[in-house]
């Protein structure tokens, strides 16, 4: 299934009308060549109607992108621009939208050719706060006809995310497992987001898979896995099982995605998934993921709406991870200190017992879940998909509800390092500069579960403009600080 929106950018110019029209209507053009040459026709689409003047201008061309199927919006201040239009713009479009403004072209065209946005800007901003609009604005949202075409490439995975969150329902199956209450969290922010929920019983999923006994499509699922493992297909017998899981799956998706068109999964894990289905699901969970369908283990609800908001930023494969273990001391001297240059605490290992796509993973195999196996049979923890994580870089990011149903974020860029864990699961040693500081006064001060959301890239100035748009308040959106800035919290007294 096709799980993330296609963005398409109405661009609306607009003018105050005691300015040149033809100063919006020129550099619009030059913005959109700038944008085409760079970018390519297909996110963009330019409003040829009119340039916004007025509030009629504003229906006109409100019409126009809805008309031409734009689900995000720029408002391009060709000079001033009418605050008011322009504004009401962005309140009655249906969608994210964008504000940038022209820079001035030419020291010999400051007096018939000055459009003032610059000026303008200021206006646009104070009128979409009284409005109560929310809207993208660039760090620096003033440019030349490239400059602007770049910050209008840049809104796209934003835009992706919030268009994706305003039609995405996320399926759980069960309550957290005992003793996870750290994962647990009011759900109220979830439908203040626009995002449906579904909560499902595992007794609900157990009747659904056992529906789906010898249907004919798993001797097909199960050639798929087997081509996908290769060499590292250990566990050949759990196979028909895991198939028939996967379809019930996707069959369950299909059947109950209602109205609408993307789908998380929040999916039950443990402990007595096992005994009853015969098998741990972390494979299966790690190829949904793999096909563009996040699921997260352990019925983290919000941890499957972070692995969602990281797919459509990154598009790319995303996974969930327990921020897990320490690097030990003599694996740090051996493979890191005199290699790398991360202190010891930047270093940690992200771990999970098998829900990593086996796309980001260095080399996979299928075997039991160790862990689970100490007070289990080992054959009823089959279906983990272990190996070292790909290296290379990474942003570690969760957005969460706190328990007093408040917003907040956190946002951190590293990488994995190339140094073998010795290890078992999926699990990789994650460097993030002061990774110290940040596990204090972020993590632990924050109150966050141990689970943490992983982008494969660098992708934490597009999460940021994410988790702002949508409500998480600045001061509630925590950062790895570089050191010699101290957290609120953070012991000045060394």
């Amino acid at each position: 299934m096709n799980n993330l929106p296609e963005i398409k950018i109405g661009i609306v110019a607009v003018s105050r009308d005691c300015f040149p029209e033809s100063l919006s209507v020129n550099r619009r053009k030059a913005l959109i060549k700038a944008y085409e040459e760079k970018y390519g026709k297909e996110n963009i689409y330019e409003c040829p109607v009119c340039i916004v003047e007025s509030e009629i201008h504003m229906v006109q061309a409100l019409e126009d992108v809805r008309k031409a199927g734009c689900n995000a919006l720029c408002v391009y201040l060709g000079n001033f621009g009418p605050e008011i239009s322009e504004t009401l713009l962005a309140k009655h479009f249906d969608g994210p939208a964008m504000f940038v403004a022209a820079a001035e072209e030419s020291q010999d065209d400051l007096i018939g050719g000055r459009g003032d946005a610059y000026c303008g800007m200021l206006n646009a901003s104070y009128n979409l706060k009284l409005r109560n609009v929310r809207a993208y604005i660039p760090e620096y949202p003033v440019g030349t006809a490239a400059e602007c075409a770049d910050m209008i490439h840049e809104f796209i995975p934003i835009a992706r995310a919030i268009v994706g969150l305003k039609d995405l329902k996320i399926i759980s199956f069960g309550p957290r497992p005992l003793n996870f209450l750290a994962c647990n969290a009011p759900i109220k922010q979830l439908y203040n987001l626009g995002v449906e929920i579904e909560e499902n019983s595992e007794l609900d999923l157990f009747e659904a898979y056992q529906q789906h006994d010898n249907d004919p499509r798993i001797a097909d699922k199960i050639k798929e896995m087997e081509a996908e493992l290769g060499t590292g297909n250990l566990k050949p017998e759990v196979l028909p099982k895991l198939a028939q899981y996967e379809l019930t799956l996707l069959d369950w998706i299909e059947t109950h995605k209602g109205y609408r068109q993307y789908v998380a999964i929040a999916g039950k894990c443990w402990p007595a998934f096992q005994t009853q289905f015969g098998f741990v699901p972390c494979y299966v969970n790690s190829r949904l993921t793999g096909m563009g369908i996040p699921v997260s283990c352990e019925v983290d609800i919000y941890g499957c709406l972070s692995e969602f908001i990281g797919a459509a930023v990154s598009e790319d494969v995303v996974t969930l991870l327990d921020i897990n273990n320490t690097v030990p001391a003599d694996m740090y001297v051996e493979a890191i200190k005199d290699h790398y240059a991360y202190a010891h605490q930047d270093t940690f290992m992200g771990f999970h017992c098998g829900n990593t796509s086996s796309r980001k993973l260095s080399a996979c195999s299928m075997k039991y879940q160790m862990i689970m196996a100490r007070n289990l049979p080992e054959e009823v923890t089959q279906g983990t998909l272990e190996g070292d994580i790909l290296p290379g870089d990474i942003t570690f990011f969760r957005l969460q509800s706190t328990a007093d149903n408040i917003l907040r974020a956190y946002i951190a860029q590293g990488e994995v390092l190339p140094v073998a864990t010795r290890s078992f699961g999926g699990i990789g040693i994650f460097a993030i500069p002061e990774m110290g500081r940040f596990y204090r006064h972020v993590l632990i001060e924050g109150n966050y579960p141990h689970h943490g959301a992983v982008a494969f890239g660098h992708f934490g100035k597009a999460l940021y403009e994410v988790f702002k748009y949508i409500g998480v308040p600045v001061d509630e959106i925590g950062y790895n600080r570089p050191r010699g800035v101290l957290y609120k919290t953070e012991n000045p007294f060394h």
